[in-house]
């Protein structure tokens, strides 16, 4: 009898709960995709890509129709001094301090329409859903697209007060300095400490992005959880030899400055590989002077770079490339230096609790899932200094991104955006 009523009674539950979960908004599919189409005419070249390079028209114009999005949802939409795209929906509970989310729609030269444009159209997309469901906050919720993302996240590091002279005066491939592109996309270069955020600002921030790389879409998961974004560190490796007559000059009176050059990028190579771990070291740009083919290089300028979660395993690496470089130096008679650069962020954790959420959310939605580092850049470890923040990936088709090739299925970004929405409202339900 006992049994009977309590198997009867689990029943109700899980049938209520199904009917909860059924019932629960879902973003539309077909509307967030074809947005995505839309913003892609913005900057389309010959190629099926896209060139919308932050400051250039293509982007003006994508900017454009975005805040008409924004304002389409009931956002009261601004740009700040750093050139952000501000959108605000009130909450309830005046008391509480905004949930962020959002990402960007500038691309890289020849770029494809996916990389930051699913999370942004994604995150106007939850907007467009809490419109259309009428469905209200206790949090107010604050939807940013973040300028030049692909120009050195300058409105993100504007937002966490990371964004100096050195950084102002970087030019991108329009010609433009960030400094004059601010005031291009609206924005004001001589007041961008006033678009600083303290800790404290932001209940949260959420990012929604493609992977870019190519594990979700091998292992067929659905979501990444995101872990952590990796720190990048920057060197320009100068080697100097001897320039002499490439006929005369017999081969063991050499001081070739590219043959040890390459010795140094097979050193790189070991060394990194040496390492437990994830991190990677890449050497993606050489070149040798004077330049000649009937002349020994005499000097070779190439980038160094190497990513990895922490800070300490990035510095151990360089210091094992750096030995291997002395001794390569010594060999070859040349000199090696290294010249630090400006690096794109700190390694930046993901926060646990917000983690533990998106988890759920994925869940409850029937989604397969994994936890996963970010082996890119992203605005979100910024915004990782001021909150608690979390992102979440969708697959990149065969792991290509910043190529026109690159793709990601309408089904996973809705389920992006559902996994988002989802975690947009627990966060606004559990959050102390």
């Amino acid at each position: 009898m006992f049994s009977r009523f309590f198997l009867a009674l689990a029943f109700l539950s899980f049938s209520w709960c199904q009917a909860f979960q059924d019932n629960s908004p879902k973003v539309n599919q077909q509307r967030l995709e074809a947005t995505i189409f839309e913003l892609a005419k913005f900057g389309r070249n010959e190629t099926g890509g896209t060139s919308r390079v932050a400051f250039s028209q293509a982007d003006l114009e994508g900017r454009k129709y975005v805040i008409e999005l924004m304002k389409k949802t009931g956002l009261e939409v601004s740009v700040d001094f750093a050139g952000n795209i501000i959108g605000r929906r009130k909450g309830k509970d005046p008391s509480k301090k905004p949930i962020a989310f959002g990402s960007h729609i500038d691309t890289v030269p020849d770029g494809g329409n996916y990389d930051g444009c699913v999370g942004s159209m994604s995150a106007i997309e939850v907007m467009q859903t809490l419109f259309d469901n009428g469905i209200e906050t206790d949090h107010p919720l604050e939807l940013i697209i973040f300028s030049n993302e692909e120009g050195g996240l300058m409105g993100s590091r504007a937002l966490a007060g990371k964004l100096g002279e050195d950084a102002l005066r970087v030019v991108n491939s329009t010609g433009f300095t960030m400094r004059e592109g601010i005031s291009i996309l609206g924005g004001d270069p001589a007041r961008l400490k006033e678009v600083e955020r303290k800790k404290g600002d932001l209940a949260a921030f959420l990012e929604l992005h493609i992977e870019q790389g190519g594990i979700l879409d091998q292992e067929k998961i659905q979501i990444g959880v995101v872990e952590g974004i990796v720190g990048i560190n920057w060197w320009d490796v100068e080697i100097d030899g001897f320039a002499n007559h490439a006929g005369t000059t017999p081969m063991n009176m050499r001081r070739d400055a590219l043959l040890a050059a390459s010795e140094f990028v097979i050193a790189v190579n070991e060394v990194v590989n040496s390492f437990e771990g994830s991190h990677v070291g890449t050497v993606g740009r050489i070149k040798a002077f004077p330049g000649a083919p009937n002349v020994i290089p005499g000097k070779v300028v190439l980038s160094l770079e190497i990513r990895d979660l922490s800070s300490e395993k990035i510095a151990k690496v360089f210091e094992g490339i750096k030995s291997r470089a002395e001794k390569i130096a010594k060999a070859s008679g040349t000199t090696i230096s290294f010249n630090a650069l400006d690096a794109t962020g700190e390694p930046a954790l993901t926060d646990s609790f917000i983690k533990s959420k998106i988890a759920q959310s994925a869940k409850e939605l029937g989604l397969s899932f994994k936890n996963m580092p970010s082996g890119a850049g992203h605005d979100a470890q910024d915004m990782a200094v001021l909150t608690p923040t979390g992102m979440i990936f969708v697959p990149s088709k065969g792991g290509i991104s910043h190529s026109p090739k690159e793709f990601t299925s309408a089904e996973d970004m809705a389920n992006g955006a559902n996994v988002l929405l989802r975690t947009v409202l627990t966060l606004d339900r559990e959050l102390k």
